[in-house]
């Protein structure tokens, strides 16, 4: 029996130990590796006295709890716009459809106004909700957790909708429509 589990133990990719797990090699084959697990790709928003005050674009988002209603989502924490999510005291998670591609670029990159000429409502908790987004979720923030290089957010779900329509899946490092990829 222990030749049987020795030869399925060795049949995947090497232990990070036996791949001499340090540096910015490992780094980077860390990254290639969690990438081939496809994730939907969401922006996060948050508003300041009724106004937009971030959005970033993240594929950490997961479900936590049904009772109470938790979220959670990963932001880097050299991020600058960790403390306005803190001072927000929330945040909106827009869950993008196949057809917000174009959203992708503006909220990962460093344009100034991410807002500027975006279709966008106040929610119930006033946070930007996304038109055209699958699905949203309005979020207290409930808890932060140590994740290393990055913080974990805890939301509890405030209010939610969903909408048709097909996600935007996030897979090897790019935006693939998710009917083309499964």
């Amino acid at each position: 029996m222990a030749s049987a589990t020795a030869a399925r133990a060795s049949d995947g990719p090497p232990h990070p130990a036996s791949a001499g797990y340090e540096g910015v090699e490992a780094a980077r084959a860390l990254r290639t590796a969690l990438g081939c697990f496809a994730t939907g790709v969401t922006i996060v928003t948050a508003a300041l006295d009724g106004r937009p005050a971030t959005g970033l674009a993240v594929s950490s988002f997961n479900a936590v709890s049904l009772d109470p209603p938790l979220v959670l989502w990963s932001l880097r924490r050299a991020s600058r716009s960790l403390p306005v999510l803190r001072a927000a005291g929330g945040f909106v998670v827009n869950v993008l459809g196949d057809h917000q591609h174009d959203l992708i670029a503006r909220f990962a990159g460093g344009a100034h106004d991410r807002f500027d000429g975006l279709d966008w409502q106040p929610g119930r908790h006033g946070g930007p909700v996304i038109r055209g987004a699958i699905a949203h979720f309005e979020c207290g923030l409930h808890a932060e957790h140590d994740g290393g290089d990055h913080v974990i957010l805890i939301g509890r779900v405030l209010a939610h909708a969903a909408a048709d329509g097909r996600p935007l899946v996030y897979w090897r490092g790019r935006p693939h429509n998710a009917a083309a990829t499964l």
